[in-house]
């Protein structure tokens, strides 16, 4: 009778009354090994959860031996998700969450989707409150767990789609070089350790590794304050990165949103903020801090729980659970914030652009906006002003950024350009004087959300270039797109790449053409996801043609994306990306002629910043090597990082992160997503922080609109949809020139991050460092990431910050601003984030 009891049946004893989760999907060694090593890790708190596994098959071997080295915490039942006996085994319906894990490297990911789906509709069919966190391979899946009657986000139900979030993390690596990398390496669990074995550029990444993001409730101490002085008093006292706060929205308080980097959101009781910091009890001093008892201290980890008895009633009774009082009402009295509207020489351009302001100040109370700015404008700073971009100063070959202002980068977009460069609405409103917009006057600029841009359909004809006439077209500071794809490949969803690079947080001549290099075929079947993005290209050949790189001037982009959408075959996986090394090595051995790009654009009479009629005059010098192309390979396989850079000591068992490629930010690795899983079960609302910075603001509303498989719609511009444009974005700014070049110069962290916080409304959190920082001329041009260093850190001249910079409103009215050059920050101008918001600049359309 023993010998016929099957192994893993049986039912689920939950004796001592703890937690469980349950996962399911592809259970495979490799997918547990992976999902433990993030779920179980110690620097997370209280993980007092036991994880049960439901899987079809007996575990092999290699899994057999997993489970029983966490016995304590793990258990293994066979049966399937579809069969309600088998659900009601592992008590399903007490369960915590129930967690479906997909096949990353699966040969048809629709088929895997579905199947996860399924499983998805017999957990909820046979418990509708269940918790639910799905992984799904393609973005266009996501509409039919929509469509699951007892789905519903807000209690906790969350889809990580792979694909989105992936060419999320590629597009923002576009904007900031470097940043999928520190994203990655913030919702992965680690432990830091550094040894003197490691070199010192390692030591500085590692102390980078081990930062995680994690929320909790700030102390009465911070209530009253503005966010800035919050997130300064956070990293100078408590040596902690303030992030974002939760901002609650609607009458009852219950429908809450995340704003990150929030200019002038005051800070009010029991709001909870998100943290990037090495563990959990590091974050406790959030909480624990109190301006009465603390103030005085200089060593942060001496900031503990008090013993203050006068707690404010309001606080007692909100968080009744806590014992012995805790702080005292806060005595902080923020200073009066500057008077935002002001008139100016009144002229039709100055009434419009009060106009403007006005109706940004008047905010929309949209709720479901996951991400946007608070309720004030930026008073623009007067000191930038005064900062004339220094165009003659040339820094070395290695530091020049592109220039990004209005060019004409393909056929006959030089005019539709300037045209679309003024906001056609504000005129209509100066001329109409009323409330009810005049819609012949205004044009659809922005999708129906007002969170992207947005243009009519252009068939993919009108968008095809052949070499001639790429090689014509004057591109530069664009962004290549090399992409591997048969005909017949799965889908891998390219709106995901060029959304998040068309965020409405840009202004029009910001935005960097995108040119894509591939089978036309392929692209053909998923244009009608595109056709309403302005400024794509696309050239019919391979990416593995020089003739075909050279035509996109593949050495004058500011990022080349080598993607596949291949499926790797089942014989040999390491195989998968032999066409994306192929590529990317193919680059790298390439040389360009040196060429200097002469661009001239004449400053308009009113632009306060240049004489009048003096024509600005921009160079910006091309790599001559492919090595030094700035480019980022997307892997299927871990193991096959070791590959890309031929320089590198990399031992091959090394993992992802640690390896050189991925520090830089040139490799990515769609596996760095599966610790998602853990980090949205702990908390929900990272993966909504995180899905926020990487897409560029999609919101569930919009997810709706794509779900309906139409496209983006147009939107007309009202005030509502306009001040969605009011929301923080990615940038990289350089310490070569510009405001902050003082800090360059022997600067320290610290003072650069109150600097840029309290001038610019910049957040920073990271520098992206040269590996080599010799002077010989064998040195390496390779860069590395640092994430949120102490505040002694030294600067060097020649790092680039990582910053979540403000919308800057005035910049519409300036498409002659010309950027000046930067020291290799890839977006950024030498005005940094502000210049454009006072003077007199007339709007053209005006």
């Amino acid at each position: 009778m023993i010998g016929t009891r099957p192994k893993y049946g049986g039912t689920l004893k939950n004796e001592r009354g703890r937690r469980h989760i349950v996962v399911c999907g592809h259970i495979t060694y490799e997918s547990v090994s992976h999902f433990l090593k993030d779920f179980l890790h110690e620097d997370r708190e209280d993980v007092d959860v036991e994880v049960v596994f439901l899987h079809r098959k007996e575990p092999d071997l290699e899994l057999e031996g997993l489970l029983k080295r966490h016995y304590t915490t793990v258990e293994f039942f066979q049966g399937t998700m579809m069969n309600a006996v088998d659900l009601e085994r592992v008590k399903v319906h007490e369960a915590d969450a129930c967690l479906v894990l997909a096949n990353k490297y699966c040969q048809d990911p629709d088929a895997e989707d579905a199947a996860n789906i399924m499983r998805v509709i017999s957990i909820k069919n046979y418990s509708d409150d269940i918790r639910v966190i799905i992984q799904l391979m393609q973005y266009h899946n996501k509409a039919y767990l929509l469509n699951i009657p007892s789905w519903d986000w807000k209690q906790g139900d969350d889809v990580i789609c792979l694909a989105e979030l992936k060419l999320g993390f590629i597009a923002q690596s576009c904007l900031a070089p470097g940043f999928s990398t520190m994203m990655a390496n913030l919702f992965a669990m680690r432990s830091f350790k550094t040894s003197p074995d490691t070199q010192a550029w390692q030591n500085d990444y590692l102390q980078g590794t081990g930062c995680e993001m994690y929320t909790e409730t700030l102390s009465p101490s911070f209530t009253g304050m503005t966010f800035p002085q919050a997130s300064e008093l956070c990293f100078t006292k408590l040596k902690l990165l303030l992030l974002a706060i939760e901002i609650k929205g609607g009458e009852e308080g219950n429908d809450s949103k995340i704003s990150i980097n929030p200019r002038g959101a005051k800070i009010l009781a029991n709001t909870q903020g998100f943290f990037i910091a090495q563990s959990a009890d590091e974050v406790k001093r959030a909480w624990f801090y109190c301006k009465a008892c603390h103030d005085d201290i200089k060593d942060e980890t001496l900031i503990k729980k008090c013993k203050c008895k006068n707690l404010t009633a309001q606080t007692r009774t909100k968080i009744g659970d806590l014992d012995d009082g805790h702080h005292p009402a806060p005595t902080f009295t923020p200073p009066e914030l500057p008077k935002r509207v002001h008139v100016r020489g009144i002229s039709s351009g100055d009434i419009t652009r009060d106009r403007e302001d006005i109706n940004l100040i008047n905010r929309n109370r949209r709720s479901n906006v996951s991400m946007t700015g608070s309720n004030q404008m930026l008073n623009s700073t007067k000191q930038v002003n005064k900062v004339k971009p220094n165009v003659n100063r040339q820094p070395p070959d290695n530091l020049i950024s592109p220039s990004t202002y209005n060019r004409p980068t393909s056929r006959g977009s030089g005019s539709g350009a300037q045209s679309q460069n003024g906001v056609t609405l504000q005129a209509g409103i100066a001329d109409d004087q009323s409330k009810d917009f005049d819609f012949e006057k205004t044009e659809m600029k922005y999708d129906s959300t007002g969170m992207f841009h947005w243009s009519p359909a252009k068939s993919l004809e009108e968008c095809i270039l052949d070499r001639n006439q790429a090689a014509m077209t004057v591109l530069n500071g664009h962004v290549v797109v090399c992409l591997f794809a048969d005909p017949d490949s799965p889908l891998i969803g390219l709106r995901n790449l060029v959304m998040p690079l068309r965020a409405s947080n840009f202004h029009y001549h910001e935005l960097k053409h995108v040119v894509i290099v591939g089978s036309v075929e392929y692209i053909r079947r998923e244009w009608k996801m595109l056709q309403n993005l302005p400024k794509i290209s696309v050239l019919n050949g391979s990416p593995l043609s020089r003739a075909d790189l050279r035509a996109v001037n593949v050495n004058l982009c500011d990022m080349c994306c080598i993607l596949s959408a291949k499926v790797p075959s089942n014989d040999d996986p390491t195989l998968a990306d032999k066409e994306a090394i192929l590529a990317s090595l193919n680059i790298k051995a390439m040389t360009f002629d040196d060429t200097i790009g002469v661009l001239s654009q004449r400053g308009s009479e009113q632009d306060n910043l240049t004489p009048v009629g003096s024509p600005i005059v921009l160079q910006r010098r091309g790599s001559v090597y492919g090595a030094n192309v700035p480019m980022i390979t997307e892997l299927v396989n871990d193991s096959n990082v070791q590959f890309l850079d031929q320089d590198d000591d990399d031992d091959p068992d090394t993992e992802l992160y640690l390896t050189q490629p991925f520090a830089c930010g040139t490799a990515f690795a769609v596996s760095v997503l599966d610790s998602l899983m853990s980090t949205t079960y702990f908390n929900q609302n990272a993966l909504t922080l995180i899905r926020s910075l990487i897409t560029g603001g999609a919101t569930p509303e919009l997810e709706l609109i794509l779900a309906e498989g139409a496209g983006l719609r147009g939107g007309y511009s009202t005030p509502e949809s306009l001040s969605n444009r009011d929301r923080c974005r990615v940038g990289q700014i350089s310490l070569y020139d510009g405001p902050l070049a003082q800090f360059g110069e022997a600067g320290k962290y610290g003072d650069l991050f109150v600097a840029a916080l309290k001038s610019y409304g910049m957040l920073c959190i990271g520098l992206y460092r040269f590996r080599d920082t010799s002077s010989s001329c064998d040195a390496s041009s390779k860069r590395y990431v640092i994430t949120n260093p102490p505040d002694d850190f030294s600067l060097l001249p020649t790092d680039q910050v990582f910053v979540l910079m403000q919308f800057d409103p005035g910049l519409e009215y300036k498409p002659a601003t010309v950027r000046g050059p930067s020291g290799g920050g890839r977006n950024q101008n030498s005005q940094a984030a502000g210049v454009g918001g006072g003077g007199s600049n007339k709007d053209d359309n005006s």
